[in-house]
């Protein structure tokens, strides 16, 4: 936490440069590419993402999870017991099938579907069909040591490292294994428990992502919303089972409504999962506070005590608008904040990343997503010299 000042960061992912793009484009196609080449390409890409995050001044900084072909998908080649069918994952890609928002506006999807240019991830839907361990220990042995190079290299003193939770792979990736859904979960948790451990055994901070747990109420139409919390619920209990003894301190859960750059007009409210999601142990909280659908929620923290020793990180910079937010702006919903939790419990950072998957047109475009960022930092000083004088 601060103790003179707001720090800065943002969610993890940052538009992939183009030449990594581009491997891991042939790579997840099943095209010929040197593993060699992507290799050497990536690390160069971390460097050049994380120094370009100091240069801007972004106190804790991240690799922009440049080596991922996204935030969810990179996970199955660390895992054993899945194999690739096809299909597509429910409420996956970007027609968004079968949520409320697609329901409520297929017009507007078919047309959205049509624009963008389709994430670079293999064909299919991975299935569970034996028993689930980790077996990822090499490849995520490569993104520490590309950070902390780049870290090196940049005089950067602070970073995280993103890792999706169980839950968001178990809702992602269907069962055909485990007798229920509770031994599939266990085991899941289990596993990338060694992701997680390791992270931190490098130095680095932990940051567990689970997009899923705010955005089951929209993928989900047959659930109410008394459904939906008490399946969170069950979610937060899983997470925690992963999070076991590991120092809370340096561990944050980010969630949002991924990057629906549609109407959203289905999403659930901050007031319906905020208290579900404080029941997670770690020190901070990332959500989405910066789109004009959940901008004015920070009300909810007026009625919900933050519990001692915990931190906040509401989005200040929405990640679906080419719109660059002034610092004057980005200082006004921090100090909101601040004055409501305590300026030593707020940390300024985005609503999502910017390229949560590898596309070579990723939706926001790198030139305004790294100019948002700029803006952050612009805005958590003004913010900064208002709360401290």
């Amino acid at each position: 936490m601060a103790e003179e000042r707001i720090l800065t960061t943002h969610v993890g992912s940052l538009a992939r440069l183009p030449d990594v793009a581009r491997l891991i484009g042939d790579r997840e196609a099943g095209r010929p590419y040197d593993e060699a080449v992507l290799a050497k390409t990536v690390r160069g890409a971390v460097e050049t993402v994380v120094r370009r995050q100091v240069e801007l001044g972004i106190d804790i900084v991240s690799d922009g999870e440049q080596g991922k072909s996204s935030f969810n998908n990179y996970i199955n080649e660390r895992l054993t017991g899945f194999e690739r069918r096809p299909g597509a994952p429910s409420g996956s890609g970007s027609n968004w099938a079968g949520t409320r928002e697609r329901l409520a506006f297929p017009e507007f999807y078919d047309w959205y579907g049509r624009q963008v240019a389709q994430p670079l991830s293999a064909p299919g839907v991975m299935v569970c069909t034996g028993p689930v361990t980790y077996k990822g220990r090499s490849a995520l042995q490569a993104d520490i040591d590309n950070l902390k190079a780049a870290l090196t290299a940049a005089g950067a003193t602070r970073a995280f490292m993103p890792a999706v939770a169980p839950t968001m792979v178990a809702s992602t990736r269907p069962n055909e294994y485990y007798k229920t859904d509770d031994e599939y979960l266990q085991a899941l948790a289990d596993a990338v428990r060694e992701e997680y451990q390791a992270i931190l055994d490098a130095g680095l901070d932990l940051q567990i992502d689970d997009p899923r747990l705010s955005s089951q109420y929209t993928m989900a139409p047959e659930m109410s919303l008394d459904q939906c919390r008490a399946w969170a619920a069950r979610q937060v209990e899983v997470i925690n089972h992963s999070l076991r003894g590991l120092p809370e301190e340096r561990l944050r859960f980010h969630t949002c409504y991924s990057i629906d750059i549609g109407p959203r007009l289905h999403e659930l409210a901050l007031e319906d999962i905020a208290d579900v999601m404080l029941g997670i142990n770690v020190g901070a909280y990332s959500f989405e506070a910066a789109n004009p659908r959940h901008e004015h929620e920070y009300h909810v923290w007026e009625r919900l005590k933050l519990p001692a020793g915990k931190a906040l990180i509401p989005g200040v910079i929405s990640h679906t608008t080419h719109l660059v937010e002034h610092p004057a702006l980005i200082a006004e919903r921090l100090v909101r904040f601040a004055r409501i939790v305590g300026r030593e419990n707020v940390i300024a950072g985005a609503d999502c990343g910017f390229a949560a998957t590898a596309r070579t047109e990723p939706e926001i475009h790198p030139t305004v997503a790294w100019e948002k960022l700029r803006a952050l930092v612009q805005g958590a000083r003004l913010a900064s010299a208002e709360l401290w004088g």
